[in-house]
């Protein structure tokens, strides 16, 4: 098969294959279209199989009165709110929960009850269809979706699919077409539990809210191992997540509403490793929990896909084990689905969970990551606030979802021991992280924890890997039970590779002024500085007062204003440095201020701490309130709030996530797990951004070694911080590449001539580029990679050594790639605004204002017009340049903006000329005309644009009368009959008629439409238009009416 005969089609058939093994029944879309013998539906805006889903109503609930179940069929098809996502969420509920109706009793009354719309126990007592090319039209727009899954007559999945052959056609595009669907025929999406877009080899998952950055990969089948990497993607996705038991369960225990504020909601799913280590987990606390001597066996496929249980595990060894998924890999929410499958587990008999942390503010953290799940945990958590509060709610005797810090486990001052609290078999406690140091499992948390709850289970969720020496910890939880390391999220793109620079050297410092760290030296934490041995103190002293020297502190200041400003120039976002003491910390910022002033007061700059009263004056101002902090925290997670720069002790260093956050300056003490979790903000996916950085000023390379070395003792794979060379070396790759697709151009100007030569040396490289078998591709994807690249490594000297090559090279992309004013994403070549930088900054500003850089007129060496673009002389201007494949270029985005500017006031015309100029450029890219016979076809095209302008002064009508004048034209029968003069009529009495109908929402209101519509056939009609074509002639003089509403209803 050649590459032309490899088309979509082809993806799609091997799609279907593979959900027909799956066992779901396949149905062509046309086959079951409104008006065929087979149809499924009455007309093409009904998104619901109807009768199918009355059918399983009244399978799954065989003894619910009938009025019951249509109650719940028209909740079911009747959504109320005008918001997609809102309405997502309550279909969903429905999903899990059932429907609720009233069903009336015997006796006249009436009692609440839930209609299951789904079977998770018995997945063959639902029906499953694929139905492809399945056709929605709403609000006039006809789509077509390549697949959508259909279970109980529901749309739950749809799948847009691209022909991997074709290099036009990637993955993105398919996504792409995803939003324009959401945004169009919303309707097929309110019940929408997943989306996937493939090109065949590729393929990526997501939800209805995910960004572009959170489709990812799903790369297992059945679990127990990675798919081989031979298998196509597309295959994966399909059987890994839609096999019918699997469908079922990750739509049931497996998806989150989260309200990130305002009211907003974003749906998440978990990923393959946190689905199958939840349920490997499930079925390990079921065996861990149960009597010796009971039986433990879980079903097969009830969720155990993990390969590796808890090795030497035995029956009621209250041993669940640890799952080790590195940090930004989403752990947090993997502890929430758990405990949502956890509680609801029927051998579980409605257990008690003990989520324990170390901190209290990471308890309050994962408080309020639970706290937003409470529909998925049936329940409300409950935080303790004391000794007594928590032993309280362990006296309990079922149930509950309780938060506490280690340290509340403690025995009391007048207590030999922890008193019992509860002997019975169904709690579980859930640690977040498992260290010793954290813990102390000796003499404090298990054995506190085992006097209190004697026959508890214990499971860790851990982001760094326990030290192998670390018996102790794998005797309270257990083996590994799920890994998911730094390398595979890396590879997934769940996180970003984390790089390091050390810049102690930087800093110039006298030996004497080092601060040397003692490789025993244990760090302080947040509030309890105090409470170290003296022996800790006196270390902990000495080493402030050196790191804490005024002329270090002034010295780590001055270059860390430099080396922040110089990565924000090439990456938009945010920093966190970390200091050793609170002190040093207000003296640094003091500092900053000092250089930097506009920092603190536009609130660029702010420090997070703990404090009291009896805390130094010049402290206070720094020492806020839990709420006060908690807004701080809003805050700095909004990628657009001006709070870009954080100075911490010990706060937001677990468990805080930023994801623009790209930069963490260290300046502290830090080793093993806690340096491991600390640089691990930086690894979070946020747009673009292409990786983290960890700045150290205190020569830690040796700790991260250390810390590398537990990491691949433990099986993992993968760097936990990547030295900077590594970024630098990348970026010189990537430089080579965009130099040699400018070889033999001479661009010397650019960094040493002034603004104007600059300017007038991009439409010479444009035409270089231009010149190139698909150069304009190349060029955009090489120098795409190269900006990634720079952002990594600045700002190292070899990097601010390429910056203004890098500059050219970004300007001439930039104008390349930018489309002109109102060009529509269906015209043309240009990028579509999700596929723009969103975190890399483009740093063509240093050169040339980028208003100029950017401006296609006067990079191509023209003026820039006045009036109008279709001037003659502005045509003729064009028609002379040199750069012949510029000229095209430089049209053709003049024409796309034009034409689009036009079709916001006439449809027809914007679309026959958008025709036109697509079948020009089409035989321009196909080399079948050469650039001087398209100059000249585009510039014929320009004229008669302008031509068309003069039309209704002829035919004396206004522009909005030629608009339903060129709507009525399309059809040549009609102008043959009625001739201009009773068209011109018909046009004007359209105009007066439809304008004085229609209202703000008319175009939501089918009863408004359906009488505007009415009225049109009317005048139709009555001035004898063709009756075979007013059908159609209605629907195009609607459609007219909509673009020029806007202007009628502001009048």
């Amino acid at each position: 098969m050649t590459a032309s005969e490899f088309t979509e089609s082809v993806v799609e058939e091997a799609a279907l294959e593979w959900l027909t093994d799956l066992g779901y029944t396949v149905l062509h879309g046309p086959e079951i279209a409104p008006g065929e013998p087979f149809a499924e539906r009455d007309d093409y805006g009904q998104v619901v199989l109807a009768a199918r889903l009355r059918q399983a109503l009244q399978r799954l609930n065989p003894h619910t009165p009938p009025a019951a179940l249509d109650e719940a069929f028209r909740r079911l098809t009747r959504p109320d709110s005008p918001s997609l996502v809102a309405n997502n969420h309550t279909l969903h509920r429905y999903l899990v929960d059932g429907v609720p109706v009233e069903v009336q009793q015997p006796d006249g009354s009436f009692r609440g009850d839930l209609i299951r719309v789904l079977d998770g126990d018995d997945p063959e007592n639902n029906e499953f269809l694929a139905i492809n090319q399945f056709t929605v039209v709403e609000d006039r727009r006809e789509r077509r979706p390549d697949v959508v899954l259909f279970v109980n007559g529901l749309p739950l999945a749809v799948i847009e699919l691209k022909n991997p052959a074709d290099e036009a056609a990637d993955l993105w595009r398919a996504h792409n077409q995803l939003q324009t669907y959401k945004a169009q025929i919303p309707s097929l999406f309110v019940y929408n539990a997943v989306l996937v877009v493939s090109d065949g080899v590729q393929a990526r998952i997501g939800t209805l809210t995910a960004d572009r950055e959170w489709f990812l990969p799903w790369r297992t089948v059945t679990g127990e191992t990675l798919a081989p990497v031979s298998l196509p993607e597309l295959q994966v996705v399909l059987q890994g997540v839609f096999d019918k038991r699997r469908f079922l369960d990750l739509v049931a225990h497996f998806i989150i509403f989260e309200d990130v504020g305002g009211g907003t909601l974003i749906k998440k799913m978990a990923g393959y490793h946190q689905y199958h280590a939840v349920n490997v987990a499930v079925a390990e606390t079921v065996r861990a929990c149960m009597p010796e001597d009971s039986p433990t066996g879980v079903s097969e496929g009830r969720g155990t896909y993990l390969a590796r249980p808890s090795r030497d595990a035995q029956p009621g060894d209250r041993r669940v084990g640890v799952v080790w998924h590195t940090q930004g890999a989403g752990k947090s929410l993997s502890m929430v689905f758990y405990a949502g499958r956890i509680v609801l587990h029927p051998a579980m008999q409605n257990p008690t969970l003990v989520v324990i942390t170390d901190r209290n503010d990471l308890d309050d953290q994962l408080f309020g990551v639970f706290s937003g799940c409470q529909e998925l945990l049936r329940q409300s958590p409950v935080q303790a606030q004391s000794r007594p509060h928590l032993r309280d709610l362990l006296r309990t005797r079922s149930g509950g979802v309780i938060f506490t810090t280690v340290h509340k486990f403690f025995p009391g001052a007048d207590e030999d021991h922890f008193p019992l609290l509860s002997d019975r078999r169904n709690i579980v406690v859930i640690a977040d992280e498992a260290h010793r140091s954290q813990y102390d499992f000796i003499d404090g948390f298990a054995r506190h924890m085992r006097d209190a709850l004697p026959n508890a289970s214990f499971i860790a969720f851990t982001g760094t890997p326990i030290e192998l020496a670390d018996r102790n910890t794998r005797a309270v939880f257990g083996d590994y039970i799920s890994v998911y390391d730094i390398q595979q999220a890396v590879h997934d793109g769940a996180t970003v590779p984390i790089y390091y620079e050390g810049r102690l050297a930087k800093l110039t410092l006298d030996e004497a002024e080092r601060p040397k760290v003692d490789p025993d030296f244990d760090e302080a934490t947040e509030g309890e500085e105090v409470e170290q041995k003296e022996r800790l103190k006196s270390k902990w002293a000495q080493l402030e007062a050196i790191v804490g020297a005024e002329k270090r502190v002034g010295l780590v200041a001055q270059d860390l204003v430099e080396h922040f400003e110089h990565r924000l120039e090439a990456m938009d976002g945010k920093a966190m440095v970390v200091a050793m003491s609170r002190r040093i910390c207000v003296e640094l910022y003091d500092a900053i201020v000092a250089l930097r002033p506009a920092w603190r007061d536009d609130g660029s700059l702010k420090i997070v701490m703990t404090g009291s009263a009896t805390d130094p004056l010049d402290w206070q101002a720094h020492i806020r309130t839990k709420a006060a902090r908690e807004e701080l925290a809003r805050r700095f997670k909004d990628p657009k709030d001006p709070f870009r720069i954080v100075i911490v002790r010990d706060m937001w260093l677990t468990g805080f996530d930023a994801p623009c956050l790209h930069t963490m300056y260290i300046d502290k003490p830090m080793h093993s797990h806690g340096l491991m979790q600390a640089i691990a903000r930086v690894n979070r996916v946020f747009k673009d951004k292409p990786g983290g950085l960890v700045v150290d000023y205190l020569g830690l390379a040796n700790e991260l070694r250390e810390a590398l070395a537990v990491y691949t003792e433990s099986g993992g794979q993968g760097e936990t911080a990547i030295d900077q060379e590594e970024a630098v070396a990348a970026m010189m790759e990537k430089y080579e590449i965009c130099r040699g697709l400018f070889y033999g151009f001479d661009w010397s100007a650019w960094i040493t001539g002034p603004a104007t030569a600059r300017l007038t040396l991009l439409p010479a490289a444009q035409e270089h580029i231009l010149r190139q078998d698909d150069g304009k591709r190349r060029l955009i994807e090489a120098v795409t990679a190269l900006s990634k690249a720079f952002a990594l490594a600045v700002p190292h000297d070899q990097a601010l050594a390429v910056r203004d090559d890098v500059a050219f090279f970004q300007a001439v992309k930039s104008v390349l790639a930018k489309r002109a004013p109102g060009a529509d994403a269906g015209l043309g070549e240009g990028v579509a605004p999700d596929e723009l930088d969103y975190a890399i900054r483009q740093i063509v500003s240093r050169a040339v204002a980028s208003d100029e850089v950017v401006d296609i007129f006067s990079a191509a060496g023209l003026k820039k017009p006045d009036l109008s673009i279709l001037s003659d002389e502005f045509l003729a201007e064009v028609r002379g340049l040199p750069q012949r494949n510029l000229a095209v270029e430089t049209l053709r985005k003049l024409l796309e903006g034009e034409i689009k500017t036009r079709g916001q006031k006439n449809v027809v015309q914007a679309r026959s000329f958008a025709d036109m100029l697509e079948q020009t450029i089409r035989r321009y890219q196909n080399r079948a005309i050469e650039a001087v016979a398209v100059i000249e076809e585009m510039i014929d095209l320009a004229q008669t644009i302008r031509e068309a302008d003069r039309r209704g002064e002829r035919l004396g009508l206004t522009e909005e009368e030629i608009a339903f004048y060129d709507a009525l034209e399309v059809n040549d029968s009609a102008v043959k009959i009625l001739g201009d003069d009773i068209l011109r009529a018909i046009a004007q009495e359209l105009v007066q008629a439809v304008r004085n109908s229609v209202t703000i929402d008319w175009t939501m209101r089918e009863n408004v439409r359906a009488r505007i519509r009415v009225m049109i056939k009317r005048i139709l009609r009555r001035h004898g238009y063709p009756p075979d074509k007013q059908e159609k002639a209605t629907q195009t003089v609607l459609e007219q009416a909509e673009v020029l509403c806007k202007e009628w209803v502001g009048a």
